[in-house]
C-alpha cells in the first residue's frame, strides 16, 4: 500500500495548549479518506501543518513523497485545497479566476476544466462575491480540480450548503475520482455525506488518532448488540473493554462491540446470564462516530 501522505509522530502546540499529540497517520495513494473527529480534536490544525501552513514542534509529515516543511511550487501545482474558511478574489469573475490561475499550472487542461463548468452550473460571467457559497465552494473546487491535482484536501467544505448543492458536489467528487484516481482528503462534521464518499476513515480525538482503518474492516468490527434477559445480572465490571455505550431499558441491554467477529453471540451469552435473545446489527458510519464520540466524553 502505497502511502501519498505519511505523518510520522506530529505534534503542534499553541503556547501550552496541545492541538496534535503525537500523530501518526497513513493515507492510501487512490483513496477516499475521511478525518473525523469531535470539535476541538485537532483536524484543521492537522490539515494546515501537513500543508506547510504550520509548522510542527516535533515529528513531521510527507506529502507525495516530500517532507511537507519542504513543500513548494512543484509539489503545490499537484495539490488541490478547498476550505471553508477560503479567501477568494471577489471583484473577479468565475471566468476570470479561471484565467488568472490557469498560467501557475503547467497541467491546467482547459477542456476539462470546461466540462466542470458546465457540471458544476457556474455563471462564468458573475463576480465571485455576488455568488451564493454554495456556488463559491464549486469554484473554489473547480480551480482547485482543473489542473488535475493527484491530491485533493478538503476541509469542511459542506459547511452552509444547501441538499442539492451538497449532493451535486459529492456526485462530482465521487465521479472524477474514479475517472483520474486522485486521492482526497476530507476533514467534516457531516457524517451522513462523508459516508457517501469515503472508503477510508481516522477519528481524532483530542490530537490523538484512536482509528485509522478502511471504511469496510470499520463497519465490519463495529455492531450493534441487543440482548433480552431473564433478569439483569452483568455488573458494569464484568463488561469487556470493546464493549461501548451500554443502555439498559428493563430487561433489554444494548451495546456496541467494537471488536465484533463470530464468536460476539457466545461471548454475550456467556457474560449475561439467563439471555432468551441476542440480535447482532451493522452499523452505518455515523453511528460509529456517534458512539466513539459518546465513549470519548464519558472517558474525560
Amino acid at each position: 500500500m502505497s502511502a501519498i501522505i505519511q505523518i510520522d509522530n506530529m505534534t503542534k502546540r499553541y503556547r501550552k495548549t496541545v492541538a496534535v499529540d503525537r500523530l501518526s497517520l497513513t493515507v492510501p495513494a487512490g483513496s477516499i479518506f475521511a478525518f473525523l473527529g469531535p470539535n476541538g480534536a485537532g483536524k484543521t490544525t492537522t490539515i494546515k501543518t501537513v500543508m506547510n501552513i504550520l509548522q510542527p514542534e516535533e515529528g513531521g509529515a510527507t506529502v507525495l513523497g516530500v517532507p511537507s516543511t519542504e513543500l513548494g511550487p512543484a509539489e503545490f501545482q499537484q495539490i488541490g485545497y478547498v476550505s471553508e474558511n477560503q479567501q477568494m478574489p471577489g471583484w473577479l469573475t468565475v471566468k476570470e479566476l479561471t484565467e488568472f490561475c490557469a498560467p501557475m499550472y503547467p497541467t491546467w487542461d482547459w477542456d476539462f476544466c470546461n466540462r466542470l463548468h458546465q457540471q458544476f452550473d457556474l455563471p462564468l460571467n458573475r463576480k465571485i462575491r455576488h455568488l451564493s457559497r454554495g456556488m463559491r465552494v464549486k469554484a473554489a473546487l473547480l480551480t482547485s480540480l482543473a489542473y488535475r491535482p493527484r491530491l485533493l484536501m478538503l476541509d469542511e467544505p459542506f459547511t452552509g450548503l444547501d441538499p442539492l448543492v451538497r449532493d451535486e458536489f459529492i456526485r462530482g467528487v465521487l465521479e472524477l475520482t474514479e475517472q483520474e484516481n486522485w486521492t482526497v482528503f476530507i476533514s467534516s462534521h457531516d457524517i451522513d455525506e462523508v459516508e457517501r464518499l469515503a472508503d477510508w476513515v481516522g477519528f481524532l480525538n483530542k490530537g490523538h488518532l484512536d482509528i485509522c482503518e478502511s471504511v469496510a474492516v470499520l463497519q465490519e468490527r463495529f455492531r450493534r448488540v441487543e440482548v433480552v434477559q431473564e433478569k439483569v445480572s452483568a455488573s458494569s465490571s464484568a463488561w469487556p473493554s470493546p464493549w461501548l455505550v451500554r443502555e439498559q431499558a428493563g430487561k433489554t441491554l444494548t451495546f456496541v462491540d467494537s471488536a465484533y467477529d463470530a464468536g460476539t453471540e457466545e461471548r454475550v451469552r456467556q457474560a449475561l446470564d439467563g439471555c432468551r435473545d441476542v440480535r447482532i446489527s451493522p452499523l452505518t458510519l455515523r453511528e460509529i462516530f456517534l458512539t466513539l464520540a459518546r465513549t470519548y466524553r464519558i472517558t474525560e
